[in-house]
């Protein structure tokens, strides 16, 4: 670990980590104890005095979680037998070897900010599996169903808009074509503003026709690798074989409407033959609020399927057909719920290593895997991207992401600075965005 900036900690008053372990998490947990009790009666009726009894019980878990974050307890191992128990639980034996000073317990404020706040979204999934039978509930379900349904008049207008090029992308000049991928790329990218994590567990959705704000968008992208991602596409597209593949990768965030951006790129990908399949990857538990699991891509195709809007409903439509005969594939893995930095996936993960290997590209949404991919370190702000990434080199990669953590690599000299004396809240607003690539030149 020599030579490593510090990780990002609660220990820092005044911190973007310090506020969100004071203030945003206790935040979230009362409003999971709120779910869980509206739901008393619907428990009640599924599964009678039963259900009753296991929405107390998990109430009273997250309450205890909530006292020991907000009086600084020791962390305490996990003890439901969960196939990552034991991972986390030496993971925790690992953070207590870095503590210098008292009795060498790792605590809230002090451990890795990292660590801390993927320990929470597992503490919340153990309280939930320890209170059979409401061990299948997800908490954040009805904030990301509100976000969908709050986002559809931006959600209508990007499918009218695909449908619309769809019928003509057969005819677009290679100049065109590109144009268009930028358009989608950006799309996805101001999608991730859409992070319930971030306002606390509110709803937050997208309300205006993302497509017509994409100019007034354009200053607040602090670096712009797009050209290099069409490089990449659009050799593979001119190289390919009839037969052969090539693969995009998509390491999902938010469901809701970011979700949406996500398969409406997916969807241009396909068309305009830049890729021949996308996979997708997802959470295997409820996590950071409104991230993306397999229940709820299923359930947004379906919803968006089943719309009175034509265009919504084509899209959906489409889109269960790609994964019905394989053009996308959804897949999950554990290690992107264990609190790893990415650099440790070869290691601990090989087999999700190796799929990733297949990649042609590889596009990381959002601003846990950007802290995941850097390890959520005090970085200068100047440090080259492929440095912070130190070892994790699967495939070509690019991290599309706007910024909410205190943490930010590849700028140029000075732009930090500058952005700091003339917006104090850059680093955390969810205000600028950044495509950084790391793959051949």
């Amino acid at each position: 670990m020599a030579g490593l900036p510090a990780s990002l900690s609660g220990q820092d008053v005044g911190s973007f980590a310090y506020l969100t372990i004071k203030d945003r998490i206790p935040q979230i947990l009362t409003k999971a104890i709120d779910t869980l009790h509206r739901h008393k009666s619907e428990f009640f009726e599924k599964h009678g005095e039963k259900g009753l009894e296991a929405e107390k019980k998990a109430i009273s878990l997250l309450s205890k979680l909530r006292n020991e974050l907000q009086t600084d307890k020791p962390i305490i191992p996990l003890v439901e037998k969960f196939v990552d128990t034991d991972m986390w639980n030496q993971y925790l034996e690992y953070q207590q070897t870095l503590v210098n000073e008292g009795d060498g317990e790792a605590r809230w404020f002090h451990s890795p900010w990292l660590y801390v706040e993927c320990y929470v979204y597992r503490r919340i999934h153990e309280a939930v599996i320890q209170s059979p039978p409401i061990d299948d509930f997800d908490v954040f379900e009805e904030s990301k169903h509100q976000n969908f349904f709050e986002s559809q008049e931006s959600i209508i207008a990007l499918c009218s808009h695909l449908q619309e090029l769809l019928c003509t992308i057969e005819n677009l000049e290679e100049n065109q074509l590109k144009n268009e991928f930028f358009k989608l790329l950006q799309v996805s990218l101001w999608g991730n503003k859409c992070d319930l994590s971030l306002s606390g567990g509110e709803a937050s959705a997208q309300k205006n026709n993302i497509i017509s704000s994409l100019e007034d968008l354009k200053p607040f992208i602090l670096v712009n690798d797009m050209e290099r991602l069409w490089s990449l596409l659009s050799n593979c597209k001119k190289t390919r074989e009839k037969a052969s593949v090539v693969r995009v990768d998509i390491v999902l965030d938010n469901s809701g409407f970011e979700l949406v951006t996500d398969l409406v790129l997916a969807d241009f990908l396909l068309s305009s033959q830049l890729a021949t399949e996308v996979h997708f990857y997802g959470k295997t538990i409820p996590w950071f609020v409104s991230d993306t699991t397999i229940h709820d891509f299923e359930w947004l195709i379906g919803e968006m399927k089943g719309s009175s809007h034509k265009w919504v409903s084509k899209c959906g439509a489409a889109w269960e057909n790609y994964v019905r005969t394989g053009r996308w594939v959804y897949q999950d893995h554990i290690f992107w719920t264990l609190p790893h930095e990415y650099t440790a996936m070869a290691q601990v993960a090989p087999d999700l290593y190796a799929e990733l290997q297949k990649a042609n590209l590889i596009l990381f949404k959002g601003d846990l895997n950007y802290r995941k991919l850097t390890g959520d370190r005090k970085w200068e702000f100047t440090t080259p991207f492929p440095q912070a990434l130190r070892d994790f080199h699967p495939a070509p990669l690019c991290s599309v992401r706007t910024l909410k953590a205190e943490v930010q690599v590849g700028l140029r000299h000075g732009q930090g600075e500058q952005l700091a004396a003339s917006q104090p809240g850059w680093l955390t607003s969810g205000q600028y965005g950044v495509f950084q690539f790391d793959g051949p030149l």
